[in-house]
């Protein structure tokens, strides 16, 4: 999306109306096109900028991009994959997963590819959305974000850069025609991009500069390849791969106890960590700049068995000081050293709490999401909904992210809470929903309570989990299973409803708070009130 509204196209050019219209084709919006097929639901539409499925996955590709969840998590738990070739997947095999699931979930006629969604806008008289694409406009009555967190490269703001001569690129956009054998190198950020791209080029560049402003704490990569045998029993033994997705998952759900309920847990892990460090760096001072200051689990725990072999390397250099300036051939850092370099890779990650997406959306009082977010913070009810965007589900929303375990967890939790939404607008006549801002406020002020203890809150350490406000409105703050269970059913009391009338129009009345007090009367009052149209 960009970030500034276009004028609305001519009335001449007429647009394509759809029930559904799903934004992007990762994870998200992938699954959400599979389920809603699934529900027997035709008329919907996959935008998607790219020229094919995949998502991250798709512009990612990077030397060395892989997985650091397990491959038997990474999956969709309706469409696991007996075939993965390790336990922890690299970029390629993922991507081809989601293309293969894709193309036997028989939804690739539903997308529409190369498509940018330029604007979203609800149309209070109508009652509908309007969407603007490079590809003409789009009606629809509901929308389903698959815009993830990871989209958008974030680049640093560095005088001079702009006028740096040689090769430039975010590692989301990696050129391949970029030869950097033999080349002076330098890569700013140490995050998990810069983890995996290190050890990638470290032995055929001439020498490699890594900018670190923080050290990240690593762990053991446990990664290997499966046996055939193993293969075998996922795909012929009943269960097998099924009980293996459930011990792992089991086994990372126990991190969150250290994560967020009791942090003096993770010191172990940060034992580990340390240990990592002493065995796999020689040069005492480069140990002492890898060492973070902070507790573990506080930033993003990475994982690799290469990383710090690479940085131990006679032609790799890890700098600490910050950058002064970029010029045409060379940086400067704060202590006036100039590092001439061929190439220049940013590895500074992503807009996460600032996405530009956000300012392209406007809700039922012509605000965008990014004003809203401006103003209170980025928040909204069970990581779906946002107060003042009627019909409009977020996957992949407000505190939906984890530090231990699979996203695609989160993603199908989400599905069923949008599934069961449409089953229910479909059976009541349902015109509209909008989440009530109390039932919102009530919900993040649990939230952020429930955040207070973790370590991401009491570690020590700034990270892009944080907002400006101080917020920490990314993360899920307590085991996954919980916030499955939380979203099993679309509580209707907590919206705003309105009904379709006998004519298949939207009712000007509305079913509040106050007179649907559960799920289950406010189903039964709605099936009394009305008839119409079904989604």
């Amino acid at each position: 999306m960009t970030s500034k509204s276009r004028p609305a196209p001519p009335a001449t050019q007429r647009a394509r109306h759809v029930d559904v219209a799903i934004i992007g084709s990762g994870f998200s919006g992938l699954g959400a096109a599979i389920k809603l097929k699934k529900l027997g639901t035709h008329s919907f539409i996959v935008l998607e900028r790219g020229a094919d499925v995949g998502g991250t996955w798709r512009d990612n590709t990077y030397p060395g991009a892989a997985c650091d969840v397990p491959s038997q998590l990474y999956s969709f738990s309706f469409a696991r994959n007996p075939e993965w070739s390790r336990s922890f997947s690299a970029q390629p095999e993922i991507y081809q997963y989601l293309r293969t699931v894709a193309q036997d979930a028989d939804v690739l006629g539903h997308h529409q590819f190369g498509c940018d969604v330029r604007e979203a806008r609800w149309d209070n008289a109508a009652q509908q959305w309007h969407l603007d694409t490079s590809q003409g406009r789009i009606t629809a009555r509901f929308v389903i974000s698959g815009v993830g967190a990871l989209c958008e490269p974030a680049l640093p703001a560095i005088p001079g850069i702009e006028d740096f001569e040689g090769q430039l690129f975010h590692s989301a956009r990696w050129d391949h025609s970029a030869d950097l054998t033999g080349k002076r190198v330098a890569i700013i950020g140490t995050g998990a991009s810069a983890i995996q791209i290190v050890p990638a080029i470290a032995e055929k560049v001439a020498t490699l500069d890594v900018f670190q402003r923080t050290a990240p704490w690593l762990l053991p990569r446990f990664d290997r390849p499966y046996t055939g045998l193993e293969k075998l029993a996922f795909k012929k033994v009943p269960g097998f791969q099924k009980a293996a997705r459930a011990a792992i998952y089991a086994a990372r759900e126990t991190q969150v106890v250290g994560l967020a309920k009791a942090p003096k847990l993770m010191l172990g892990l940060q034992a580990l960590a340390q240990g990592m460090i002493r065995a796999q760096i020689r040069d005492p001072e480069l140990r002492r700049k890898v060492t973070p200051d902070f507790r573990i689990g506080c930033k993003r725990m990475l994982i690799s068995n290469a990383y710090y072999p690479a940085l131990d390397r006679d032609n790799v250099d890890l700098v600490t000081e910050g950058i002064r300036e970029v010029r045409p051939g060379s940086i400067i850092t704060a202590d006036g050293t100039e590092r001439e370099i061929d190439a220049l890779i940013v590895a500074t990650g992503f807009h996460v709490t600032d996405s530009p997406m956000f300012s392209g959306i406007f809700g039922k009082d012509g605000r965008s999401l990014a004003d809203v977010f401006e103003e209170s913070g980025m928040k909204g009810y069970k990581g779906t909904t946002v107060a003042g965007f009627p019909n409009f589900f977020f996957l992949v929303g407000p505190n939906t992210g984890l530090g231990h375990t699979s996203m695609v967890y989160m993603i199908e939790s989400q599905l069923n809470y949008v599934v069961d939404a449409l089953k229910k607008i479909r059976k009541n006549n349902i015109a509209t929903f909008d989440v009530l801002p109390e039932a919102q406020d009530e919900f993040n002020a649990g939230l952020q309570k429930n955040l207070q203890g973790t370590v991401w809150m009491t570690g020590g350490c700034g990270s892009w989990y944080l907002d400006k406000h101080g917020n920490n409105t990314t993360l899920w703050p307590g085991f996954t299973f919980s916030f499955r269970n939380m979203l099993k059913r679309f509580d209707q009391q907590a919206y705003a409803i309105t009904v379709m009338d006998s004519h298949g129009m939207p009712a000007s009345h509305q079913t509040t708070a106050s007179t649907a007090t559960t799920g289950d009367s406010a189903t039964g009052a709605l099936a009394d009130n009305s008839k119409g149209t079904q989604a």
